[in-house]
């Protein structure tokens, strides 16, 4: 029997473009596969469905206490609640955006390190490393530890979403790894409680609001969540726009000269090659009547972000890059604006969305700015193998020259991050 569309773009052989597939499944909105699934694809239906109380987000599975994504109002309302206390508005709307001088301190830094070569692996060498070192410093991780944790967030993410054949061995990975990351993290946690600093494990092991507390597993469950999703699909978001600048040189060359597009840029990466593609475990809990397809009680369904974000119905010239989503002719914004579903939406919008869309506008505008003649070496790259997290596994970029940082723009930190790695040599040795 022949593939389905959707078998078709779990395919590694479609990974590096998975869109005119995207686009053959839009023309069907919903589609039961033969394992029982409903796979949605088209922009209104996903949306409808992201705000429909019917459709739940647990899953039974090993992991108990769930993470907050795993849980429906109103056990998710609490526990996102005590998170967004400490993380973002209203009771600390400057956190994240306060971050932007670190950030460039830790971009900074990287870009440095490309001095005297033509070449890096982008990924490699700082997708990758620039979100897990923020990550870390904003939870109050060691970075030193980053080997253990990715070994565990490499086994979890391998096993999100359809795994085919694999699935049993894959998910036995994942279910091992995940009680080491949580029996480590439960350490951590009961470190910080002791010995608070500025940071998002102390300020959560300290909470002393009766209203929303979490529980020492419950923390250790979404300290878990934070660790992995906070850094796993920034990589990919950065990965992905460096090369679809690298494709779009005039892009590229219209940050360069003006570097506040970079904010409509990224908005239009989340639209045109989002991280996350596709949102695979939700469940019906009840009849769901939908672009006239009945979705019965307990199916599960599958939602195509990726697919739905390039709706034509939706948005205007679907499949081309444009950061302005301007009518070159008629200078106006066209349907759909810029409406992605790049972070979901409803009561499961990205929880990291406001940390991942600063580290990304910092990322690409430094390395639009420092990078002389940036172009690629290898297109299409080597993909990961996961089609829900969908980006490069490395990114080879070749340049003539590393420009010096613009004067003014490296930040007080250096004298900062010297006495925040002392601080966490000593927090390290009082642990051992």
């Amino acid at each position: 029997m022949a593939p389905s569309v959707f078998q078709q773009v779990l395919d590694y052989a479609n990974r590096a473009d998975p869109y005119p597939l995207y686009a053959e499944l839009r023309r069907t909105p919903v589609i039961r596969e033969d394992d029982g699934r409903y796979v949605v694809s088209t922009y209104r239906e996903i949306v409808a469905l992201l705000h429909d109380p019917r459709v739940s987000s647990v899953r039974k599975e090993s992991e108990e206490p769930p993470s907050f994504i795993r849980l429906d109002p109103p056990e998710h309302d609490r526990i996102r609640r005590v998170l967004n206390r400490h993380f973002g508005p209203p009771e600390t709307p400057g956190r994240i955006d306060g971050m932007r001088p670190e950030l460039l301190e830790i971009v900074t830094e990287l870009i440095d390190r490309f001095a005297g070569k033509d070449q890096v692996d982008m990924v490699d060498e700082f997708a990758y490393p620039f979100p897990v070192t923020v990550i870390c410093r904003l939870l109050g991780v060691p970075r030193e530890d980053e080997p253990r944790f990715r070994v565990w967030a490499d086994a979890v993410v391998e096993a999100i979403g359809p795994v085919g054949a694999e699935q049993e061995r894959l998910y036995a990975k994942r279910d091992a790894a995940i009680v080491e990351l949580r029996a480590y993290l439960s350490g951590l946690i009961e470190f910080h409680r002791r010995h608070p600093r500025d940071d998002l494990l102390s300020a959560l092991a300290t909470d002393d609001a009766v209203l929303g507390r979490m529980s020492r597993a419950e923390l250790a469950s979404n300290a878990a969540l934070l660790l992995i999703a906070g850094h796993e699909t920034t990589v990919n978001l950065i990965t992905n726009g460096m090369l679809t600048l690298l494709r779009h040189p005039h892009v590229l060359e219209r940050i360069r000269q003006r570097p506040e597009l970079v904010i409509r840029t990224v908005e239009e990466l989340l639209r045109y090659e989002p991280p996350v593609q596709i949102l695979p475990d939700r469940v019906a809990l009840d009849d769901i009547e939908i672009a006239g397809t009945v979705i019965p009680a307990g199916a599960p369904i599958t939602l195509v972000l990726a697919a739905g974000s390039r709706d034509p119905d939706h948005v205007w010239d679907p499949d081309r890059f444009n950061p302005e989503r301007i009518d070159p002719e008629r200078f106006v914004l066209r349907r759909g604006g810029n409406q992605h579903l790049g972070f979901g939406g409803g009561v499961h919008y990205c929880f990291g969305a406001p940390l991942a869309r600063v580290e990304t506008q910092v990322a690409l505008s430094e390395l639009v700015s420092r990078l002389d003649n940036p172009r690629l070496l290898a297109d299409p790259p080597p993909y990961r193998p996961n089609a829900v997290l969908r980006g490069p596994r490395h990114l080879m970029v070749g340049f003539d020259q590393v420009r010096p940082a613009r004067v003014g723009r490296v930040p007080r930190a250096r004298e900062e991050a010297a006495a925040r790695a002392a601080a966490e040599a000593a927090a390290a040795k009082e642990r051992s």
